[in-house]
C-alpha cells in the first residue's frame, strides 16, 4: 500500500530508520539515471568513510543512537560464590571503545570514455546538516574538490531537521539544490509536506541534454518495495521537528483517511 502522504511521508525521516531509506533511496536514484544517460555515461553508487566520536563531532548524537554504553555483568547461573573465596567487586562492562565507522552513500554519473565525474548527487543525512560535524565537513570538502574538477553538484534534502544554507533556510519543507559546473549561482527547488515531488533535471555534459529525476516515482517505489506501510506506526506522533500546528492537523486527518481505507480493504 502506498504512502499516506502525496509527497515526502516524515515518518521516514525518523533518524533510528532513515540509513535504510537513505540506502533504498539512493539504490532506486541510481537504477532509474543509469538507464536514463546510457549508453554515453554511466551511474555509479560510491562511498565515504569516516570515523565520528561523542567528544568531538558535534553529528555524532544523530547517528549513533542515544544507548546505555556501560552495564554491570550479573553471576552466570549455576557457579555461586565459593566459601573463603577472595571478594572481587564486579567490573563495569564497556560495550564499545572504538569510535563507529560511517558510510556515506553517494551517486556519481561518469562519462563513458574517459570515466570523468560528470555529475555527482548527494542525498543528504541528518549528520551532513549537522554545523561543524565530520559529516558535513566531509561532504562540503567533497564537494569543493568536485566543483573544481569541474563537476555538476546535485544536493537532495528530504529530511525537515538540521541546519541548511542561510539562502536555502525556512523557505520549505524540503528541497533540491542544482550546482552547475559552469554557472556560479545555484538552482534550487522547494518541496512542501502537502505536495508531491516533483522532477528535477539532472546536468550531463554537451552535447547531452539534462536528464530528468523523477523523486516522487522514486520515493514511491522505493517505498512499495520496502513495504514501509507494513512497518511504519502511523499511530504515534510525527518524528522531530514538530509539525507547524496547520501541517499536524492536516496530517492527522489524512493519516487518519488512510488507515480508515487500509481496515476497510
Amino acid at each position: 500500500m502506498s504512502s499516506p502522504f502525496p509527497g515526502m511521508d516524515p515518518y521516514l525521516e525518523d533518524p533510528i530508520g532513515w540509513p535504510d531509506v537513505h540506502h533504498r533511496l539512493i539504490t532506486t536514484i541510481g537504477d532509474h539515471l543509469a538507464a536514463a544517460v546510457a549508453p554515453h555515461f554511466y551511474v555509479r553508487i560510491e562511498e565515504r568513510v569516516y570515523l565520528t566520536h561523542p567528544e568531538d563531532d558535534p553529528g555524532y548524537s544523530v547517528i549513533v543512537p542515544d544507548v546505555i554504553l556501560t552495564r554491570r555483568p550479573t553471576q552466570l547461573a549455576g557457579q555461586p560464590a565459593l566459601a573463603g573465596a577472595t571478594v572481587i567487586t564486579p567490573p563495569v562492562v564497556i560495550e564499545d571503545l572504538l569510535d563507529p565507522e560511517i558510510h556515506d552513500h553517494f551517486i556519481e554519473i561518469r562519462d563513458g570514455r574517459s570515466h570523468e565525474i560528470v555529475t555527482a548527487i548527494e542525498l543528504l543525512s541528518p549528520a551532513n546538516k549537522v554545523k561543524g560535524s565530520r559529516g558535513r565537513q566531509t561532504m562540503e570538502e567533497k564537494r569543493r574538490r568536485l566543483r573544481e574538477g569541474g563537476a555538476h553538484w546535485v544536493e537532495i534534502d528530504l529530511l525537515r531537521d538540521g541546519q541548511r544554507h542561510a539562502k536555502l533556510a525556512g523557505r520549505s519543507d524540503y528541497c533540491v539544490l542544482l550546482l552547475r559546473r559552469d554557472r556560479s549561482e545555484g538552482l534550487a527547488w522547494f518541496f512542501n509536506l502537502r505536495a508531491p515531488l516533483l522532477p528535477v533535471p539532472v546536468p550531463l555534459r554537451p552535447p547531452h541534454e539534462d536528464v530528468s529525476l523523477d523523486l516522487q516515482r522514486v520515493l514511491s517505489e522505493t517505498y512499495d518495495r520496502a513495504h514501509y506501510a507494513d512497518s511504519i506506526d502511523y499511530t504515534r506522533p510525527v518524528p522531530p521537528p514538530p509539525l507547524k500546528p496547520d501541517d499536524a492537523e492536516w496530517a492527522r486527518q489524512t493519516i487518519a483517511t488512510w488507515l480508515a481505507i487500509r481496515q476497510a480493504g
